[in-house]
């Protein structure tokens, strides 16, 4: 269980210590290479759909996301910069393909930034309605590569 949706959108939505928890470890420990979180549309909250192992791929990461859904993930990019510097920055992907049904869209873009916001710690925001537009060639050059 990560975060909690409630009926009245004047108190706004809660996010549970297990859901900050696995971003930090990505974060500090990188005990994972990404998180991909869905909403329980019945339960109105967020949960881990997806936790990515260290030396899990971009590949395996596209890969763990549905086309047809939407989804929220984080995803921890390793890369060298021209002068030779070993780097990673924090990526937040906001996933809504045109495929998906119109209520979970709207769901998932209301309830975007308020679930950002406790991430401390991204770094790159990507919002994808294709999978071309979170392509590896467009992951590096959000970092200049």
């Amino acid at each position: 269980m990560c975060l909690i949706v409630q009926a009245n959108s004047a108190s706004g939505m809660h996010v549970s210590d297990d859901c900050k928890l696995k971003f930090l470890e990505l974060k500090a420990k990188r005990n994972y290479r990404f998180i991909v979180f869905k909403i329980d549309e019945k339960a109105q909250q967020v949960m881990i759909d997806k936790l990515g192992n260290p030396e899990e791929t971009y590949d395996d990461f596209t890969r763990s996301i549905p086309e047809d859904e939407c989804r929220y993930a984080v995803y921890d990019f390793d890369f060298t910069t021209p002068e030779n510097c070993q780097k990673s920055k924090i990526f937040f992907i906001a996933w809504s393909p045109d495929t998906s049904r119109v209520r979970s869209k709207m769901l998932y873009a209301s309830s975007k930034d308020r679930f950002k916001r406790e991430l401390d710690g991204i770094q790159v925001e990507l919002q994808a309605t294709d999978p071309s537009e979170m392509s590896l060639d467009i992951i590096k050059g959000r970092v200049n590569l």
